[in-house]
C-alpha cells in the first residue's frame, strides 16, 4: 500500500549531529563539581571474599569515598531474577554476596576527584580471597559431583523455566510424537554434534554514565541502555527507593545489540551520587567492557534428524547445553527462543528437544542480536543441508517440500500467526539471486568453479516478548497550534541504539497525523516525561511503539477536532496475548508475530592458505512494510557483516574462567577487508496482521541464518563439514588438509 511518509527513505534525524560530533554520548557529559569513579573487578572466576581493607585507598589524597557491599541497601539485581550482587563482598544481607562468580563481578567502587586518582586508589584496595573450584564447561557443570555455583532459589511462577536444579539455570523441552519409531523407519538419519561460539558485542562506546541529583531530588542517571524504565526499576530496588525518586535518561547510544539489556554502571553510579550529593561519572576502558558485560551464549549440541526417501522430514531429536555463565541474565528467554528455532520452520511430526542453560564461572551469557535464534538456526539449517546432500535432493527443493504452510502447526503445536508466505518468498529470492533455477524436476543449484561453493539457509524469529508476558508500549502525542497544527510532539521512551528508531517513530507519527515530517518533534528516553516503551530489543520497537504512536495520534486528533489546544493524549498498546509453553511437551502459543529471512552465500577458498572471500551474499527479509527502506538496507548490511564476524573471525576464548581475548587486538571483528564483494539486500513486504501499517520487526533477522549459509558454502567449496566455528582461516586450512 502507498503511504505519504511511511515507505520513504527520509534521512535520519540524528545523522548530522552524529557525523559532526555534536551528539552527546554518555561519556561526553560534564557537570560542575563532578567526581570520577573506577571499579575494582574480581579478576578471578570463583572465590569467596573474606575481607576488604579500604583504609589505604581512602587515605589517598583526592579520594572521596569507597563503596563496598555493605553500602548497598538491597544488594541484588537481575533482569529476569535477582541472582547477582551489585557489589560482591561481606557485609550485606544478600545470601552468597560474598562470593565472586566470574572475573567481571564488581567488588568495590572508588570515587575521587580525578579518574587517575580513582584508578590509583583501586590498586590500593586490599582484598583477601579464598579461591573456590572453577567450572568453565557447562557439560562438566551438569555432573553430579560438580560444585553448586548458586544457593537454592525459590521457584517463581512467572518464569517456570527457571529451575535452579543443581547448576541448571533454565530448562526447555518439546516432546511430541514417537521419535524412536520414526528414526527406525527413515531412509536417512543425520547425526551430528555442533559447537557454537560466544560473541563479544564490541559496540562503539564502552559502558559510561553520569549520575547526579536533579532539581526535583531525583537520582538521575545518564547512561546508554535498552530499556530506561527497567533500568529505573532495578536501580530503585537496589537502593531501596521508590521508582519516582529515580530518573534515567538515554542520550545518543553507541551501539548495543543486546549487550546493554543487563545492567553495568547504573546502580553503582546512582549509589555514589545519592550518598555524596555530587555528580559522579564513569567511563569503562575497552578491556573493562569486555570483562564486565555478557556475551552471546556458546552452546554444545547433538542432533539426529530423519527423512524419508522423498525428503519428507520424519523426526528431529536435539539436545543443547548452553553456557549461562555466572548469572541468569536473560538465559531463560534466550534458551526459549533457541528451543523454538532449533527445529526450523518445517513440518516435523515427531520432535524431541531439550535445551538447558547451565551455570559456569564464565562471563554470563545474555542477549545478543538474534537472541538464541542464530544458535538454533545453525543446528537446524546444517541438518537440513546435510539431509539434502545425503538424499541427493537440492537444498532449496528439500526446504520447499517441508516448509510449514498457512495454518499448519509448528513443533510447539500452534501455527504461525500469519500465512508465513515470506519464508518461501525469501528462500526463492536469494536462491534466484545466486543462480538457482527452477527445472521440471525441481530446483537446481548452479555449477560453481573449483574452490567456490554456494550455501543457503532459511530462518525465522519471534518479534516482541513472548511466553505469556503481556507485551506493551506507551506513547504520548501533543498537538500545538491555533487554527491548524503547527507542531506535533511525540513522547516515547524508545532508545535508539544506532538503528534509526527515532527517525522511524517520527515517520509513523507524521503518517498517523497526516502532517509533514518536519512538523513532528520527538521527546525520547527520559523516564521523567515518558511511560515505558519496553526494551529496544527482540526486533520489537517499530512494531510496538508504532502501534502506540498510532493510538496516541488518533486520540490526540480527536481532542484537536474537539478544539482542545493544545491537544494531548497518550496510549498504551497491548499486543495479542501469548502463553507459556508446557514444561514437558513444549505445547503453547508463545509469540504473536514473527520475521522471516533467507541467506544465500558464495565463498571462494584458496586451498593453499585457507583464506576465503565472499563474491556475493544475498539476504532477503520479509519486513511486512518498509517504514524507511534505506534504514532497512543498512540493517541488512550491518546484520550480515556482524554475523560474518561471529561466523569467521571473532573467536572469544575463555580458559578456566579467564577470557584470553580481552582486547580488540586479540578479538578480531570484521573490517572493510572482510566484507562481501557484493551484498544484495532484498526487501519483501507481506503485511503483518497486527503490525503498524503492516510493519514487522526485522533488525535481528539478517544475522540469524548467515553462519549456516557460510557453513554450507564452505562444505561445497572444500568438501568438509565444519561443525565447530568460527570458521577461521586456520580451521578451514586444517579441513582442506584433512586434519579438521
Amino acid at each position: 500500500m502507498k503511504y505519504n511518509i511511511v515507505g520513504q527513505s527520509i534521512p535520519r534525524i540524528d545523522a548530522r549531529a552524529k557525523v559532526t560530533g555534536e551528539a552527546p554520548y554518555p561519556g561526553d557529559f560534564v557537570m560542575d563539581g563532578m567526581l570520577h569513579m573506577k571499579l575494582l573487578f574480581a579478576g578471578r572466576p570463583h572465590a569467596r571474599i573474606l575481607r576488604i581493607d579500604t583504609k589505604t585507598a581512602e587515605a589517598l589524597p583526592g579520594v572521596v569515598a569507597v563503596f563496598t557491599a555493605k553500602d548497598v541497601p538491597v544488594n541484588e539485581y537481575g533482569l529476569q531474577y535477582p541472582d547477582q550482587p551489585v557489589l560482591c563482598g561481606p557485609g550485606s544481607d544478600k545470601p552468597g554476596a560474598d562470593v565472586v562468580r566470574f572475573v567481571g563481578d564488581q567488588v568495590a567502587a572508588v570515587v575521587a576527584q580525578t579518574e587517575e586518582i580513582a584508578a590509583r586508589a583501586v590498586e590500593l584496595l586490599a582484598v583477601e580471597y579464598e579461591d573456590l573450584p572453577v567450572i568453565s564447561d557447562p557439560r562438566a557443570a551438569l555432573k553430579p559431583d560438580a560444585p553448586r555455583l548458586h544457593p537454592p532459589y525459590p521457584g517463581i511462577a512467572i518464569h517456570p523455566e527457571l529451575v535452579f536444579d543443581g547448576n541448571i539455570a533454565s530448562r526447555h523441552r518439546i516432546n511430541h510424537g514417537d521419535v524412536d519409531a520414526a528414526l527406525e523407519q527413515a531412509a536417512v538419519v543425520i547425526e551430528a554434534e555442533y559447537e557454537i561460539p560466544g560473541q563479544e558485542h564490541a559496540y562503539l562506546q564502552p559502558e559510561a554514565g553520569l549520575a547526579y541529583i536533579d532539581e526535583e531530588d531525583r537520582v538521575t542517571v545518564v547512561v546508554a541502555g535498552q530499556w530506561a524504565h527497567e533500568d529505573r526499576a532495578q536501580i530503585a530496588h537496589a537502593l531501596a527507593l521508590p521508582e519516582e525518586r529515580v530518573r534515567v535518561i538515554y542520550p545518543a547510544i553507541g551501539g548495543a545489540f543486546g549487550g546493554r539489556e543487563d545492567m553495568s554502571v547504573q546502580i553503582v553510579l546512582a549509589l555514589a551520587a545519592l550518598a555524596l550529593h555530587q555528580p559522579v561519572k564513569i567511563v569503562w576502558s575497552r578491556r573493562e567492557s569486555i570483562l564486565g558485560h555478557h556475551k552471546r551464549h556458546r552452546a554444545f549440541a547433538r542432533a539426529r534428524w530423519a527423512a524419508a526417501e522423498d525428503g519428507t522430514l520424519l523426526a528431529a531429536e536435539t539436545e543443547v547445553i548452553a553456557d549461562a555463565g555466572a548469572y541468569v541474565y536473560t538465559t531463560n528467554k534466550v534458551m526459549g527462543n533457541l528451543l523454538l528455532t532449533v527445529n526450523g520452520p518445517y513440518r516435523i511430526p515427531n520432535v524431541k528437544t531439550e535445551v538447558l542453560g547451565v551455570y559456569t564461572n564464565n562471563i554470563p551469557g545474555g542477549a545478543f542480536r538474534g537472541f538464541g535464534a542464530p544458535q538454533g538456526n545453525f543446528i537446524a539449517e546444517s541438518q537440513m543441508n546435510k539431509l539434502a546432500e545425503a538424499l541427493r535432493i537440492d537444498p532449496v527443493e528439500l526446504r520447499l517440500r517441508n516448509l510449514v504452510r498457512s495454518g499448519e502447526p509448528m513443533p510447539w503445536g500452534r501455527p504461525l500467526p500469519d500465512d508465513a508466505r515470506g519464508l518461501e518468498q525469501a528462500l526463492i529470492a536469494v536462491a534466484e539471486t545466486l543462480g538457482w533455477e527452477r527445472t521440471p524436476g525441481g530446483w537446481q543449484a548452479p555449477t560453481t568453479e573449483p574452490g567456490h561453493g554456494i550455501g543457503i539457509a532459511l530462518g525465522f524469529k519471534n518479534i516482541g516478548y513472548s511466553f505469556g508476558y503481556q507485551e506493551n508500549a506507551w506513547a504520548g502525542v501533543e498537538l500545538r497550534g491555533d487554527a491548524e497544527i503547527e507542531e506535533a510532539i511525540v513522547y516515547a521512551a524508545s532508545s535508539d541504539v544506532g538503528q534509526g528508531t527515532r527517525t522511524v517513530i517520527c515517520q509513523m507519527a507524521a503518517e498517523a497525523l497526516a502532517l509533514p515530517f518536519e512538523k513532528v518533534r520527538l521527546e525520547a528516553a527520559d523516564t521523567a516525561i515518558t511511560g515505558s516503551a519496553g526494551s529496544c530489543s527482540a526486533s520489537r520497537m517499530t512494531f510496538m511503539i508504532g502501534n502506540a504512536v498510532h493510538g496516541a495520534a488518533a486520540a490526540a486528533l480527536e481532542k484537536w477536532r474537539a478544539e482542545e489546544r493544545p491537544a494531548k493524549a497518550e496510549y498504551t498498546y497491548l499486543a495479542p496475548k501469548t502463553t507459556q509453553i508446557d514444561a514437558q511437551t513444549g505445547s503453547g502459543d508463545p509469540n504473536f508475530a514473527y520475521g522471516y529471512v533467507a541467506i544465500a552465500a558464495e565463498v571462494a577458498v584458496d586451498a593453499l592458505t585457507g583464506e576465503y572471500t565472499y563474491p556475493m551474499i544475498a539476504c532477503a527479509n520479509d519486513v511486512g512494510q518498509a517504514i524507511n527502506p534505506r534504514l532497512l538496507e543498512g540493517q541488512i548490511e550491518g546484520g550480515v557483516v556482524q554475523a560474518l564476524g561471529w561466523s569467521t573471525t571473532e573467536h572469544f576464548i575463555e580458559r578456566d574462567g579467564y577470557p584470553l581475548t580481552s582486547t580488540l587486538s586479540t578479538y578480531l571483528i570484521p573490517t572493510i577487508e572482510d566484507i562481501p564483494q557484493r551484498l544484495v539486500p532484498l526487501i519483501i513486504e507481506n503485511a503483518a496482521p497486527h503490525g503498524p501499517w503492516g510493519a514487522r520487526g526485522m533488525a535481528e533477522m539478517p544475522f540469524i541464518a548467515v553462519a549456516a549459509a557460510i557453513h554450507h558454502a564452505l562444505r561445497n567449496a572444500t568438501g568438509v563439514w565444519y561443525n565447530r566455528f568460527p570458521f577461521t582461516v586456520e580451521r578451514v586450512l586444517r579441513g582442506v588438509r584433512g586434519s579438521e
